[in-house]
């Protein structure tokens, strides 16, 4: 963690220079004070960036973010702000921690198992699903060309 302390002040830097947002999804409240500065300090550095958004995803499970999202959304009708009749899938969306993030459009799972591993379970509900036998750390440029060449072949279907 310390490691990604570190890297997190020097990648910033970089990410503003290069026009690149970073975001920090997950339960942030179990990592150190000083690791949740230093999240604090990119995401604050690179708010207004308008090109790509890098997200990483740290104390993170797609269960917990829906039950995150339920309290947030309950403590609003606890608090008389929203009526229980309004809240829509664009309510339960404004309380992820995605909000104002496209939901992917192909979710690529290595290592070779076959399951989602609970990774944005409510946003992935109509992604693309690729499954690779290659570990992450081996994921390569060719493979990504793989799965962009893969992912145009698909007929995308989406439900209402």
């Amino acid at each position: 963690m310390q490691l990604l302390e570190s890297y997190l002040a020097d990648y910033s830097k970089r990410a503003d220079t290069e026009n690149i947002r970073i975001k920090v999804i997950g339960d942030m409240s179990a990592l150190s004070e000083s690791l949740q500065k230093s999240i604090k300090d990119a995401i604050d550095r690179t708010k207004e960036n308008t090109g790509t958004t890098f997200i990483v995803a740290l104390n993170y499970g797609g269960r917990q973010e829906i039950v995150d999202c339920i309290k947030k959304i309950a403590k609003k009708v606890k608090e008389n702000e929203l009526e229980i009749d309004n809240i829509t899938e664009n309510i339960v969306e404004e309380n992820l921690y995605t909000f104002g993030i496209p939901d992917p459009d192909i979710v690529v799972r290595t290592s070779g198992e076959i399951r989602s591993s609970g990774f944005l379970t409510w946003q992935s509900v109509y992604s693309e699903y690729l499954f690779l036998e290659k570990y992450w750390p081996d994921f390569s440029e060719k493979d990504l060309d793989y799965v962009i060449e893969t992912y145009q072949k698909r007929n995308r279907r989406i439900g209402k």
